[in-house]
């Protein structure tokens, strides 16, 4: 299984297919607006802007699971995201990650890495170009200091 498997709801409220990302390094993180570590936002668009043209791409989904950190509709959280933080890559829909309810596309990454549980907003999934979890990052973690490891699977291919 990989993520091209999985569709997932645009902030416009159409459905897209991950096939639409397939060959690319793929970034996915669990976001939020109102979170300790949303000053993250700048590292992750500085990350995409620096790597989109070598086939490098961030997936960012809304989640409001943790204190309510998340602004109320998706075009507030969009516009957020774009005003205070440039972010130019793709937004989508708000999601669950955890519970009875979390999107299938985050019970297939879960199950793909050593930890079962997603504790808190901006975890982070990296996928390699043939769509597989190859790494997962604590929200800790700064886009910044991942950046070797995205420029690692970008060299092989």
């Amino acid at each position: 299984m990989t993520i091209y498997q999985f569709e997932v709801k645009q902030m416009d409220g159409t459905m897209l297919s991950l096939e639409e990302y397939e060959g690319k390094v793929v970034l996915i993180v669990n976001t939020a607006s109102k979170c300790g570590f949303t000053k993250q936002f700048s590292g992750l668009e500085e990350l995409y802007s620096n790597n989109k043209e070598e086939g490098f791409v961030i997936l960012g989904f809304p989640c409001n699971q943790f204190l309510g950190q998340e602004l109320g509709t998706d075009a507030e959280t969009l516009g957020f995201c774009q005003k205070n933080y440039g972010v130019t890559f793709p937004m989508f829909s708000k999601i669950k990650v955890r519970g009875k309810d979390k999107s299938p596309l985050f019970e297939y990454l879960i199950s793909e890495s050593d930890n079962k549980k997603i504790e808190w907003n901006f975890t982070k999934f990296l996928i390699n170009r043939e769509g597989k979890v190859v790494d997962r990052f604590s929200p800790k973690t700064t886009p910044e200091s991942i950046e070797k490891s995205i420029l690692d699977l970008l060299s092989h291919s």
